[in-house]
C-alpha cells in the first residue's frame, strides 16, 4: 500500500535532485529514504528513478507519477489546513462552480450573499464551468457546489442535484434582425434561422435542452458560421452571426446590439439546479441549507 510518506519522500528527492540533499531536508537517514523508494517501486512494480552515486534521473513513468504525486500532496495539505480552520472557528473556503448560462443575477447572487452572512469565517471561491464538468469536479472532490443548467447527462454516484427554479426562455437576436421587433416568437418560426450555439454530443446543459425542444418542434437548429457554448454566444449574436435561445436572466449580462424577444412556447423552461456531494462536509451541508432557504424566500416573495 502506497503511503503519504513515500509520496513525500519521492517528491522531495526529485525536487532536491539527489538522495543526499533530500535526506538533509527531511532530517532522515539516506538509507531510510532509499528503502522507502524501493518499497514504493516494488508496490507499483514500476521503475521511477534511475540513480547513481551523484545524481538521479526520472524515468518516463516517474515523471508522470511525480506530477500526480505532487498534486496529491498539495491537495492533502489544503484539505488538512481547511479542516483545521473549520475545527477552530467554523471558517473555510467553499468552492462554487456555475455555468456561464447561470449568471449570478437575482435570485442567485443575492441569495449567496445573504447565506454567507450566517457564516462569518467562510468565503466563496467562484469559477465558471459547464454543467457536465461541474458534476465531475464535485464527484472527484475538486469543487463543493455547482449551479448548473439541466439536464446533466452523466450520472455520478455521490452528486445530489436539487432543482431550484425554472426560467422562461427568450430569443436573442441582432438588433437589425427582421424578427427583432416582434412581441413574441414561436419556436417553429426559427426553423430557417442560424443558431450560434449547438449541443456537444457528450454534454447536457442549455444547448442540449434547446436542441431537444427544437427537435420536438420538427427541426434541428442550423449552425451559424461561428458558434459558441459559452457566454460569448451573445457577442456572436451582436456581431450578426445568428440567433440564440437563452434563459431570461441572460438579458442582465447582455452586450450592446442584442434584442430579446419572448418565446410563445410558455412550457419551454430551463431548470437551474444546485449540485453538491451527498457526503459533503458539515460546513458545506450547512451552507447548502442556508442558501436553499434563501432561494425559497425569493420564490415566495
Amino acid at each position: 500500500m502506497i503511503s503519504i510518506r513515500q509520496l513525500r519522500y519521492f517528491v522531495e528527492i526529485v525536487a532536491a535532485g539527489s538522495y543526499t540533499r533530500a535526506a538533509e531536508r527531511l532530517y532522515v537517514a539516506q538509507s531510510a529514504l532509499s528503502r522507502q523508494i524501493k518499497e514504493l517501486e516494488a508496490d507499483m512494480d514500476v521503475l521511477l528513478l534511475r540513480r547513481d552515486a551523484k545524481q538521479i534521473e526520472l524515468t518516463l513513468a516517474g515523471q508522470d507519477f511525480y506530477d500526480k504525486a505532487r498534486k496529491i500532496l498539495d491537495d492533502i495539505e489544503q484539505a488538512v489546513g481547511q479542516a483545521r480552520q473549520i475545527a477552530v472557528g467554523g471558517s473555510g473556503v467553499i468552492r462554487l462552480l456555475h455555468s456561464t448560462s447561470v449568471p449570478l443575477t437575482p435570485p442567485l447572487g443575492p441569495g449567496l450573499n445573504l447565506a454567507l452572512q450566517g457564516f462569518p469565517g467562510v468565503s466563496l471561491e467562484i469559477s465558471q464551468a459547464s454543467s457536465e464538468h461541474q458534476a465531475q469536479e464535485i464527484e472527484e472532490g475538486r469543487a463543493d457546489l455547482g449551479l448548473a443548467r439541466l439536464p446533466v447527462l452523466r450520472t455520478h454516484a455521490h452528486v445530489e442535484m436539487l432543482e431550484l427554479y425554472s426560467e422562461q426562455m427568450v430569443v436573442a437576436l441582432p438588433q437589425q434582425h427582421p424578427l427583432a421587433r416582434r412581441r413574441g416568437l414561436a419556436l417553429a418560426e426559427l426553423r430557417e434561422q442560424r443558431f450560434v450555439s449547438l449541443p456537444h454530443k457528450a454534454r447536457g446543459g442549455l444547448s442540449y435542452l434547446v436542441a431537444q425542444q427544437c427537435i420536438a418542434s420538427g427541426f434541428f437548429p442550423v449552425a451559424a458560421r461561428a458558434t459558441s457554448r459559452k457566454a460569448s454566444l451573445l457577442s456572436l449574436v451582436s456581431a450578426g452571426f445568428g440567433i440564440a435561445i437563452v434563459p431570461r436572466s441572460m438579458r442582465e449580462i447582455s452586450v450592446s446590439g442584442v434584442l430579446f424577444v419572448p418565446l410563445k412556447d410558455e412550457d419551454f423552461c430551463s431548470p437551474v439546479a444546485l449540485m453538491y456531494r451527498r457526503d459533503a462536509p458539515a460546513l458545506v451541508a450547512k451552507f447548502v441549507a442556508a442558501f436553499v432557504a434563501q432561494q425559497k424566500l425569493f420564490a415566495d416573495g
